[in-house]
């Protein structure tokens, strides 16, 4: 466990995804190891979704917790399944190297991203549910810390996308050993200058100097959306995680309306419009 819990750090930090690794074709994790600590965190933010129906005093309310912890990993489940598809077929639009498997990877490694922030909201999720009665308001804050966690695992996966980029271009050839200048003399010497060395690009950023094309960002971009609106409807799919107090508890709602709709008339019910 400590090892595959190594992995998940080296994708935060940014180690796993390096250019020398992207330019063999490879994602350097462990595709299972890394999908069990997942399962655990996806399992904990859930665990902490459903907290909030312990504050109705009802018998059933351990029901919704238990539902919570297992069916919020198969929402992550789910939308990597609909979305891979998609995202082969636009990574080949701009030649990229990666294999299924390798791309498979690279997208368990985006969700990793997602969920370590979702963990780390776990906490402030759970102290919400036992201090409020407000239904609105947790379908809110959850609604909330879902699209950070979303949209810092999806900026990971753009910017590795754009790594990738770049490790498809040749490195540029070493210029020729030539005859080294004479050494001026100790008197000519300027003062001595401290040369920092670059940072090395965090798992967030882009390597200093390169810029890509826009239609590589506009396709990853368009892919993002979907990965968004896929990941917002499977959300509503699977629903209930927290528990309305106003109704009983049920495995899975009604079809009925989508996302969207249902998080604009929570935010007019908190509003009290």
């Amino acid at each position: 466990m400590r090892k595959w819990l190594g992995q998940l750090d080296r994708i935060l930090r940014g180690d796993a995804t390096q250019l020398p690794a992207l330019r063999e074709g490879r994602i350097d994790i462990s595709g299972r190891g890394l999908s069990t600590v997942l399962l655990i965190l996806a399992m904990v933010y859930g665990l902490c979704m459903g907290c909030f129906a312990m504050t109705r005093g009802t018998t059933d309310a351990w029901k919704q917790v238990f539902a919570s912890t297992f069916k919020f990993p198969a929402l992550f489940f789910l939308t990597l399944i609909v979305t891979f598809p998609s995202l082969y077929v636009f990574n080949a639009l701009v030649g990229s190297r990666l294999t299924p498997i390798s791309l498979g990877r690279l997208l368990t490694a985006a969700v990793g991203v997602m969920l370590a922030v979702l963990a780390s909201f776990g906490t402030i999720v759970a102290f919400f549910s036992f201090t409020t009665t407000s239904y609105p308001f947790m379908v809110l804050l959850n609604v909330i810390a879902c699209s950070v966690g979303g949209a810092l695992g999806l900026k990971f996966l753009l910017q590795t996308l754009h790594r990738l980029t770049m490790a498809m271009i040749p490195p540029a050839p070493l210029p020729q050993p030539s005859a080294p200048p004479p050494l001026p003399s100790t008197d000519a010497l300027p003062e001595a200058k401290l040369v920092s060395r670059p940072a090395k690009p965090g798992a967030l950023d882009m390597p200093e100097g390169h810029v890509l094309g826009s239609n590589v960002k506009l396709i990853f971009r368009i892919w993002i959306i979907v990965f968004a609106l896929v990941g917002a409807q499977m959300s509503w799919v699977l629903r209930p995680f927290i528990g309305n107090p106003a109704q009983p508890f049920s495995l899975f709602r009604p079809k009925g309306s989508n996302f969207f709709e249902a998080v604009f008339g929570v935010i007019r019910n908190l509003l009290g419009a």
